[in-house]
């Protein structure tokens, strides 16, 4: 169920981020690349209520559990700041229209920021619960391309026997390789065992990512690929994030490669655009593997995500 009027789409691409980039959110799910990528999957709608705009999105985090639940982003503003009396009013404009569908209300994905924007809005009304699941890993992307000091030692060492045993190349993605893409993407599925739920989710995302890879200039995605025997082997996506940050979407690599995953994030980096200073490699979404992986890369800052709801009368 889609809770508001508006859908996430190429022509609204320019209203969408005159909101998304209004404000420094600093959060992974708040760049137009991210929503076009998963605005199926995760049901994104909008409107523009009061002074700002309402996202709606469901939370995926449940779906393994057979939960569905709409939340509401945090309101967006195109003007850099909120007015506390507005903002009241279109959250509680919006918890109605919740309502009216028979949906419990909440704000997720809120960033730690924001919770005294919020609170000055409706000062004692709402309780903030850490949502840890939620929490973007930041690093320096210097620090992933250069790979220095001890703390680096064991990815250095991956990297370098990629480099000594193995002959690629890199190359921007383009839409015009959308069938070598998708070849590479059903083959790295295929090789998955994993639950029937999440093997669903694959399927859908690879459906994002025919998506994806059609409008991939159209969208604005900043996305590159390795290819080794002619075949790509290994491919990474994202896109702008505020002033100076890259959000990496995607990241998948034949693993029989040895280092192909470091090669991949290393090359990914150091073909981004010069004023980008920081990768946002999103959340690990509670899963042990994915949250080992993100912290072995030495985050320098954690973006730290809420969720709120109202207090019980």
């Amino acid at each position: 169920m889609y809770m508001f009027n508006n859908r996430i789409t190429i022509e609204s691409r320019e209203i969408l981020e005159r909101y998304l980039n209004g404000f420094e959110y600093g959060t992974s799910g708040t760049s137009f690349s991210v929503m076009y990528m998963w605005r199926d999957i995760n049901k994104f709608s909008w409107d523009i209520i009061g002074e700002y705009m309402c996202m709606s999105g469901i939370s995926h985090l449940e779906l393994g559990h057979g939960i569905i639940e709409q939340f509401l982003f945090p309101p967006l503003t195109a003007t850099g700041w909120y007015d506390p009396s507005k903002l009241r009013e279109t959250i509680y404009a919006a918890r109605e229209i919740f309502e009216k569908h028979g949906e419990k209300f909440s704000i997720r994905l809120l960033p730690e920021h924001m919770i005294p924007v919020i609170e000055e809005a409706l000062p004692g009304k709402m309780i903030f619960k850490d949502d840890r699941a939620n929490h973007d890993y930041v690093y320096l992307k210097k620090d992933l391309i250069d790979l220095k000091g001890r703390k680096y030692h064991r990815k250095k060492n991956h990297l370098n026997y990629f480099h000594n045993n193995y002959e690629y190349e890199y190359v921007p993605l383009t839409s015009g390789m959308k069938d070598e893409v998708m070849r590479f993407i059903n083959e790295f599925n295929a090789r998955k065992n994993i639950p029937e739920h999440e093997m669903d989710m694959l399927l859908l995302e690879m459906k994002a990512m025919e998506d994806v890879f059609e409008n991939i200039e159209k969208v604005g995605y900043l996305a590159g690929a390795i290819r080794m025997n002619d075949r790509i082997e290994a491919l990474s996506v994202g896109g702008r994030l505020g002033a100076c940050t890259v959000t990496e979407h995607v990241e998948k690599a034949n693993i029989e490669y040895r280092g192909l995953y470091q090669a991949i994030c290393n090359e990914f980096c150091k073909h981004l655009p010069e004023d980008i200073v920081y990768i946002n490699r999103e959340e690990d979404m509670d899963l042990p593997n994915l949250r080992k992986a993100k912290l072995s890369l030495k985050p320098v800052t954690m973006v730290k995500k809420y969720v709120a709801c109202f207090k019980q009368a």
